[in-house]
């Protein structure tokens, strides 16, 4: 009797030996992910945390054994099991957090990599035991293309692209606040932002949300100023003014360049020579501003631009020649060092350029952060514009403005500063501060009563005096760095049938506070809330409530009614392990919302906003026709932990040491140093999951959020400083400002991609982008200039946000259909 033998051919046993080498290798990464998952996992359970971690991975580990057994069926109902779990856990969290906008990254981020995983693992053995294919093989391929065009379809769909602009009812216009904004000239820009109101708006209209993808670029200009050494981080965030015939501009350094407004061309260059050596102290070198006085006449230095330089000195030029004006100061220089006592080149200086109000020039300045308890003081002083005089100083503990020093007396040590930009209303004669913090950033048990009064607070003085003529803290013994950095916004608005003068002010905290501006009497409401108490430093105090404005939204992080509040379905990572590393953190870390007390414990406390807010130093766009606000902010915590004094080695600035060679924050002079980086994974991701900024439109009038959406793509960056490449608005950290038209237009770039859009007022549309040559860390601005109308941006990067730096003015207008 004969017998049939079932033989294999050497072909198909070599690829059935290949697959079971293939699927051997990827059940050694499950092995690995799922032993990671367990013990990672146990470590959550053991902080009182989730116990999926554990789960996921001993489902893991489960499959990778049975697929090592050859046990195909058990094997792939392990690989399911896991994959679903996992879809299920990670469902559940997402909609637990309200669906935030860019879920989808953060999906992916959790169960992305384990499920290409499972499904390859799946792939392979299916191949092991169909190696001449069949149905299973097929099934699985059809599986795969699915999965590829599903994925390719949400990218082609989620891809940003500007869309034609909506046709529709606008928002009426007031009159009075038309006519008002109006009159300051669509063909000029006089100060940082536009005006000293700080609205960051202008009356130009001939590029319209009809026109506006039209926009193309028309010019660029190079400074050639770039980082000296290694040691010195530029970022220059200047905003240029427009001033009859003539475009100025400041680099980094504080070089300072006249352009041909419609070309480009070069009038003149002035280089004022700031030593690297004066640079290293600043956590980033900026130039945010000139200032300019005067009008046109014939004689020299008729007009003026004024510049400040990180060594000390205020800089006054002919605004026609470039040349320094011999009668400001001495020689064209007032010295800012004067009454400083400084320690160290830079350690105080202004980046955020002088404010020309009438004919004065008011100067606050920057001091490097948390280096020691008797910094520099935080005075703000006034100059006449013409002769460079002293008129007066103002600091939290000089209850005389006006009062000189005397023979050998510098200004008070450690102040509260005014880093950010300063705004002015000249009809009422008063100058609005928004101060920061004395010179500790998160300890405070010695400051006095005027510095808490005066620290993170808008402050009222008198243009004549430097009188305070109203003040109000917008956070009670600032622990945080929750200085204000957003320029205050002064505006007409409507209260009660009424139209008042008001003050606008954004805060790191995300409230945005509005004032009578003459009296400081709170024109939206105010609560007191009940802050977080918790173990205190030794010698330190804390507020028993803080206030928060509750009519307008909170930007403190995800756009609403109250501060986001964060817990550990917020975190997020790449992978399930760098995931789960950050979990751990997120448990060991004290949290108990916005004001959670600075400590020691465990790993320090989670600063959330963190230390960029919230709103920072761009400020808020105010369209004073439509009454519409448009703010940008950030949504980054910081990882802060203080260090005892005697665990302390890193040298203060003024005591032989710097910035750039310090691991820790010294803090000279207070019982702790510090360490507050930005709450990174290993894989240098954020720890919390997508959006990490957004923009956002709210009415003024009703308080009504009107639009929110992420700004910025991970084009430009991505894990471990990768670029991604995708343009998909997932929301990225930003710095700058925005810019609002009449037109109804609001053009804004801070984000971390390289480009500058500009979006529908009313409706948050994106009706036109462009791509930028470096990171565009600034505000643009606007003009008209022989009737064409520019919209003007700096792209010089910053370095410490980790953008494409550059050396660049990028001007974009309309086509040119003249003859």
């Amino acid at each position: 009797m004969m017998t049939h033998e079932r033989t294999t051919s050497p072909a198909r046993g070599d690829r059935m030996r290949g697959w079971r080498i293939v699927h051997l290798v990827l059940l050694s990464w499950v092995a690995v992910i799922g032993g990671a998952q367990v013990a990672l996992g146990g470590w959550i359970v053991a902080l009182g945390g989730t116990y999926m971690y554990v789960t996921c991975g001993a489902l893991l580990l489960i499959a990778a054994w049975f697929g090592w057994q050859h046990a195909g069926r058990r094997e792939w109902l392990a690989l399911l099991a896991a994959g679903l779990v996992a879809l299920i856990w990670s469902f559940a969290e997402i909609a637990g957090k309200g669906w935030p906008p860019s879920w989808i990254f953060d999906l992916a981020g959790r169960v992305g990599l384990v499920l290409v995983l499972l499904f390859a693992t799946f792939a392979a053995s299916v191949s092991t035991q169909y190696p001449s294919g069949g149905r299973p093989r097929r099934a699985v391929g059809g599986v795969a293309v699915l999965g590829v065009v599903a994925i390719g379809a949400y990218v082609a769909i989620a891809w940003e692209r500007p869309v034609a602009a909506a046709v529709g009812a606008e928002r009426s216009i007031t009159q009075a606040a038309a006519t008002n904004e109006a009159s300051l000239g669509a063909d000029a820009w006089r100060a940082y932002a536009g005006s000293n109101l700080g609205q960051r708006f202008s009356s130009a209209d001939h590029i319209t949300p009809a026109n506006v993808s039209r926009l193309q670029e028309a010019w660029r200009h190079r400074t050639g100023d770039l980082p000296p050494n290694e040691r010195v981080f530029f970022s220059s965030q200047n905003t240029p003014l427009k001033v009859g015939d003539n475009l100025y501009l400041c680099s980094s350094s504080a070089q300072v360049f006249a352009l041909d407004p419609a070309t480009g061309e070069q009038r003149w260059h002035f280089d004022p020579k700031t030593p690297a050596r004066a640079m290293e102290s600043l956590f980033s070198v900026a130039c945010r501003a000139v200032g300019y006085h005067g009008a046109p006449g014939a004689a020299a230095c008729s007009e003026r631009i004024f510049v400040a330089t990180a060594d000390g000195r205020l800089i006054g030029l002919d605004a026609r020649s470039g040349t320094p004006c011999p009668d400001f100061g001495r020689e064209g220089v007032v010295d800012l060092t004067e009454g400083m006592g400084l320690r160290d080149p830079g350690f105080a200086s202004n980046t955020s350029g002088p404010a020309v109000v009438g004919d004065m020039l008011i100067v606050g300045q920057q001091v490097s952060d948390n280096q020691r308890r008797d910094a520099p003081s935080g005075v703000v002083r006034a100059y006449d514009a013409r002769s460079g005089a002293l008129a007066w100083a103002w600091d939290a503990h000089r209850p005389d403005s006006r009062a000189p020093l005397g023979p050998d007396e510098i200004y008070p040590r450690g102040t509260p500063n005014v880093w950010t930009v300063i705004s002015a209303d000249e009809t009422l004669g008063l100058v609005f501060l928004g101060t920061g913090n004395s010179g500790a950033d998160h300890w405070g048990g010695d400051r006095t009563e005027a510095e808490d009064r005066y620290t993170a607070a808008i402050v009222a003085v008198d243009l004549a005096t430097g009188a305070t003529r109203w003040s109000f803290a917008t956070v009670d013994h600032d622990l945080w760095d929750y200085d204000i950095g957003a320029q205050p916004t002064v505006l007409d608005i409507p209260i009660d049938g009424q139209t008042r003068r008001a003050v606008l002010l954004g805060t790191k905290t995300g409230s945005l506070f509005l004032f009578d501006a003459a009296t400081g009497e709170p024109l939206r409401p105010i609560e007191r809330r009940s802050a977080p108490r918790g173990n205190t430093l030794t010698g330190e105090r804390l507020s028993p409530t803080q206030p928060q404005s509750t009519f307008y939204p909170n930007f403190a992080g995800r756009p609403g009614a109250e501060p986001e509040r964060l817990d550990a379905r917020h975190v997020f990572g790449l992978t399930p392990i760098d995931a789960a590393w950050c979990r751990i953190q997120f448990h060991r870390m004290t949290y108990d919302g916005i004001y959670t007390p600075p400590t020691t414990d465990g790993l320090g406390m989670l600063l959330f906003p963190g230390t960029i807010g919230g709103l920072n130093w761009g400020g808020i766009g105010v369209d004073q026709g439509r009454l519409i606000a448009i703010t940008n902010h950030s949504r980054l915590p910081n990882h802060v932990e203080m260090i005892p004094r005697a665990q302390v080695t890193d040298r203060a600035v003024g005591d032989g040491g710097a910035r750039p060679d310090q691991d820790i924050a010294p803090q000279a002079g207070t019982p702790y140093g510090t360490q507050r980086p930005i709450w990174f994974s290993p894989l240098n991701m954020p720890c919390i999951a997508p959006p990490w900024g957004y923009v956002a439109a709210t009415d003024l009038q009703s308080g009504e959020l009107l639009w929110s959406q992420p700004i910025g793509t991970g084009f430009d960056s991505g894990p471990l400083g990768i670029p991604t490449r995708l343009r998909i608005p997932m929301g990225t950290a930003n710095v700058g400002g925005p810019l609002v038209t009449a037109s109804g237009l609001t053009f804004i770039a801070a984000a971390q991609d390289n480009y500058l859009r500009a979006f529908q007022t009313e409706s948050g549309r994106l009706l036109w982008s462009a791509r930028l040559p470096a990171g565009g860390q600034a505000t643009p601005m606007t003009y008209v200039h022989q009737g064409r109308q520019y919209v003007a941006i700096a792209a010089t990067g910053h370095q410490r946000l980790e953008t494409t730096p550059g050396d660049y003015l990028v001007v974009y207008a309309l086509p040119d259909t003249s003859p």
